[in-house]
């Protein structure tokens, strides 16, 4: 059968019909961004210290002496989950003695916080982290919350190919979103951590489930020229925007149950799309529906105010290509059965790996910050749009190899440099991470289409796959990595700052595709760059002792 896009050439490459797909499913992943860092909000921790209650008797002077003291970042706070024991200072306070005069605070029996926390609401009204009280020595509750959102986003990631494959990316598409917008809206009836957090899981499969349906049928719908920036400056931009309005919707609704209404309701609106998005002609065709594509290609051509030939898929050239047919038979275990495809997935492992720690790392670290939560969250989210625009620029007119390395090398040394920033410099540091998160999106952002050009064509949906899973196991490890902010301020800095620039070393061993034809076998894939290297060296031994033995 000859090939699809020849076949559909006649629809032009930007009409009204393209046009219309290319917003319609670029505006289905706005929701996308509203809930993919909503844990931003949701699950932040506001400044607090232990209760005392009112019921304890005790003068002002001891009821604000009641919080000992501790030394962060080189100031005298109030310690988050200890207290002194309020028997011996209500028995103090009964006996007129005053505290640092009288009494040696610093000799004063301590307590935990045994009737529960006080929070400020200077910032946020309520979080899952006040109402449950994860703080403290809960607090590793609030960042497995995130976690588990991304062990269902890795969950999904599984599934959501072979679904698609099998009932259709249209179907699969708005049952994703359907699945995404309705356990959301049951997170807001939460009775509990474990309720939430297990809602959370489900709402993170189809998050990325209907992501991943809407990027296949626009690329199996668009032209190939538009593709990329389908890629690239549609769903990627239109995932900013709805970051983007995120801080602006939590900046208005500070109490988290609200917002989570008000952050699922948009996903609503999706539902109408079903009239307008079509089901891929192309997986119609594949699964021998041909009829059934062929009504959507001519609705396409009257949409476009084109004539479309009597016939578009021959009967005769489906029926020799079918027979044609030979079964696959490479398997996962292929991606490291010679050495250079096996170094070459490891490489990619640690690559995926890396960017997703970075990526969301620094975007679940907006409450760590310097200056206002809202703001910094809006302009870690606007800093994504121009960093996808460089990415489209570079994978049009640059090399891949080097464009992914620059971007990490740019993206890991600010990172670094920020524990030498000094304290009263905050702009300075906040610009830092800025310019850091813009590094590292431009990178994400590319990862996807230079991944899919090294490895050849027998192996490219696995070899993705593969990579795409560990990129899922960074993000799943990366609310630990803000976790460590607690124990020191710059510690998540330095460990991603570390590992990004030692991936953008690796990367620099990656072997360059653009403009390179894509590899349909193993054998025809390029030679990583040491091993290449180390061929070289042996052929060129083994010509030496040829001409000496001659």
């Amino acid at each position: 059968m000859r090939d699809y896009d020849e076949v559909t050439a006649f629809l032009g490459e930007w009409g009204p019909f393209q046009r219309l797909i290319f917003f319609l499913l670029s505006a289905s992943i706005i929701p996308n961004g509203f809930t993919g860092l909503s844990a931003v909000f949701l699950t932040a921790s506001p400044e607090h210290r232990c209760l005392v209650p009112d019921s304890v008797n005790l003068s002002s002077a001891w009821r604000n002496h009641s919080i000992p003291l501790e030394t962060k970042d080189g100031r005298q706070v109030p310690q988050k989950c200890r207290r002194y024991r309020l028997a011996a200072i209500a028995n103090f306070s009964a006996l007129g003695l005053e505290p640092g005069l009288d009494v040696d605070l610093e000799q004063l029996e301590q307590e935990s916080c045994l009737d529960g926390w006080e929070y400020s609401k200077d910032v946020f009204l309520s979080t899952i982290v006040t109402e449950w009280d994860l703080v403290c020595q809960n607090d590793w509750k609030a960042p497995l919350t995130t976690s588990f959102f991304y062990v269902g986003v890795l969950l999904g990631s599984f599934i959501s190919g072979q679904l698609s494959d099998r009932f259709g990316r249209k179907n699969v598409l708005f049952l994703t979103m359907a699945m995404h917008t309705g356990f959301s809206f049951l997170q807001v009836f939460s009775v509990n951590f474990e309720m939430f957090t297990v809602l959370f899981a489900l709402v993170g499969m189809g998050h990325i489930s209907n992501y991943v349906a809407a990027f296949v049928l626009g690329s199996e719908i668009l032209s190939k020229s538009v593709r990329i920036i389908f890629a690239t400056l549609g769903v990627c931009i239109f995932f900013a925007f709805g970051f983007m309005v995120l801080p602006l919707f939590a900046y208005f609704i500070r109490d988290w149950r609200r917002l989570q209404l008000a952050i699922t309701l948009p996903g609503v609106l999706c539902g109408p799309l079903w009239c307008f998005i079509p089901e891929s002609p192309r997986w119609l065709v594949s699964q021998g529906r041909v009829k059934e594509a062929e009504v959507i290609i001519r609705r396409a051509a009257k949409t476009n105010r084109i004539v479309a030939p009597s016939t578009i898929f021959d009967p005769k050239e489906q029926l020799e290509d079918q027979s044609s047919k030979k079964p696959q038979s490479h398997h996962i275990y292929d991606l490291v059965r010679t050495q250079n495809i096996r170094i070459l997935t490891t490489m990619s492992i640690i690559l995926w790996m890396t960017i997703s720690v970075g990526y969301f790392g620094l975007s679940l670290d907006t409450p760590n910050l310097n200056g206002n939560i809202y703001l910094n969250c809006f302009l870690l989210a606007a800093v994504e749009v121009p960093a996808y625009v460089l990415a489209w620029l570079l994978l049009q007119h640059m090399s891949r190899r080097y464009s992914m390395a620059g971007s990490l090398f740019l993206g890991g040394s600010v990172l670094l440099l920020l524990p030498l920033v000094p304290s009263e410099l905050l702009y300075l540091s906040t610009t830092l991470v800025m310019v850091g998160k813009f590094g590292i999106t431009s990178a994400y952002s590319m990862v996807y289409v230079y991944t899919a050009e090294l490895y050849p064509t027998v192996v490219r949906s696995m070899g993705v796959g593969v990579s795409s899973t560990a990129s899922r196991l960074g993000s799943i490890l990366s609310p630990y990595f803000v976790y460590l902010g607690a124990y020191n301020r710059y510690l998540p800095y330095i460990l991603m700052g570390s590992l990004t620039i030692l991936t953008a070393i690796v990367t620099l061993f990656f072997p360059e595709s653009s403009d390179v034809p894509l590899p349909d076998t193993i054998d025809q894939m390029q030679k990583v760059k040491r091993i290449k290297r180390t061929q070289s060296l042996r052929q060129k031994r083994v010509s030496k002792v040829s001409k000496e033995s001659a």
